[in-house]
């Protein structure tokens, strides 16, 4: 297994690090400014040359943006009048602070920003200073499971003191092509489980593997999803992170806008055996890495045939077949990924309190961060408390790797 990231050591002392220099030498600058239209327009402009993972893609921030009521922002850092950094907060009231996150909240997983430069100087200073200036009504900057590099560049706001996340990320290196994938994970196996599976969904009333390519079909799919989900959630005993209908617009925005473009960067695939869907997974596809966002299976007469199973051997082959180099299962740590991935990386959770309240909540949500990571580091206690949490499926609990 490979660790595509180091723990982050919040206890360490802090770094100073030197701007890069510039042709006229002045400092970077740093500005916040309302997501409007115009900056939309100009974020997308920059995010077209500029790396960004999937919940700093401008489909997905938007995505979150349109839904009315929202409160969104856009971070610019320049540096010799040069644009070399964007960042799309989303403003949100939680309990008695105002907190800026990342769009979509726990949504977001495996976050990196739009970055065009190679080091800036004290961009946490000037982050805070910018959001102290402009949106004073905020307590606190939580940027949670941020990833540490992206196409060998690493994460500017990587820096010592921020946390490393609770739950660990995983992801399949697609390397050789599919049947390099198939060697280096149980190959023969996997292939004799496909073909058995296949002649059980025959058996069952044929099968086919359907994409979301109209915007009924997106609807389909995406109904099919939550559906699944929440039944799935019920039965282990969490609640359901999908079931606002704020939520369920928004990714429908994603994948019916995706439609339109030459190369969709949201896809949704379903598996249909006898006429139902049995199993649907919705992926964002960035630069080279497609990322599964969500997956369902039904629970019912099928599912001892594992239809999830199937779709993510399909998926990752197709993958292959369009020379993408990583599959990225997200965050969480579960055995059906286990059963392929064989890159494992740690994310990092960014805290930036500018106010009293902020370093309260900071405080508090640092020590919660660590007690979870330390539960599900043991596997032992971590088992037992999925156990108990099934157990007592008729009182959800906020929080789950499903």
């Amino acid at each position: 297994m490979v660790d595509a990231a180091e723990i982050v050591d919040h206890d360490a002392p802090r770094e100073r690090t030197s701007a890069p220099a510039s042709a006229a030498g002045a400092a970077p600058a740093c500005e916040v400014r309302p997501f409007d239209q115009r900056a939309r327009n100009d974020y997308a402009a920059f995010c077209q040359s500029t790396p960004q993972s999937t919940p700093q893609n401008p489909s997905f921030v938007i995505g979150w943006a349109d839904e009315p009521g929202t409160d969104f922002v856009m971070v610019t850092i320049a540096e010799a009048e040069r644009t070399i950094f964007m960042l799309v907060l989303e403003i949100v009231r939680e309990g008695p602070v105002t907190i800026a996150r990342y769009p979509g909240g726990r949504h977001a997983n495996g976050s990196f920003p739009a970055f065009a430069g190679n080091g800036v100087a004290e961009i946490h200073a000037l982050l805070t200073g910018a959001m102290r200036r402009q949106r004073p009504d905020v307590d606190l900057v939580l940027l949670e499971r941020n990833e540490r590099e992206r196409d060998g560049r690493t994460n500017p706001l990587l820096k010592q003191g921020c946390l490393q996340s609770p739950n660990v990320a995983l992801a399949v290196d697609l390397d050789g092509g599919f049947d390099a994938v198939l060697e280096r994970s149980s190959g023969k196996r996997k292939r004799k489980k496909h073909r058995s599976q296949s002649r059980k969904f025959e058996a069952a009333g044929g099968h086919s593997r359907i994409a979301g390519a109209t915007a009924e079909e997106v609807d389909t799919l995406l109904s099919a999803f939550y559906e699944m989900k929440a039944a799935r959630f019920r039965q282990i005993g969490v609640a359901d992170v999908f079931a606002d209908e704020s939520i369920k617009r928004a990714f429908r925005r994603m994948f019916v806008g995706a439609l339109d473009r030459d190369q969709p960067d949201f896809v949704l695939h379903g598996l249909e055996v006898g006429g139902v869907l049995r199993a649907v997974t919705g992926s964002s596809i960035s630069g080279n890495r497609i990322t599964c966002e969500f997956s369902a299976f039904r629970d019912d007469e099928l599912s001892s045939a594992s239809p999830g199973d199937f779709l993510f051997f399909e998926n990752i082959s197709e993958a292959c077949d369009r020379g993408l180099t990583i599959y990225d299962f997200g965050v969480g740590d579960e055995r059906y990924k286990r059963l392929w991935c064989d890159i494992e990386s740690r994310h990092f959770d960014l805290h930036m309190p500018l106010t009293a309240k902020g370093q309260i909540v900071s405080a508090t949500r640092r020590a919660a961060s660590a007690a979870k990571r330390g539960l599900k580091e043991n596997q032992a206690i971590w088992s037992l408390v999925k156990r108990l949490r099934k157990a007592g499926a008729g009182k959800p609990t906020p929080d789950s790797d499903d």
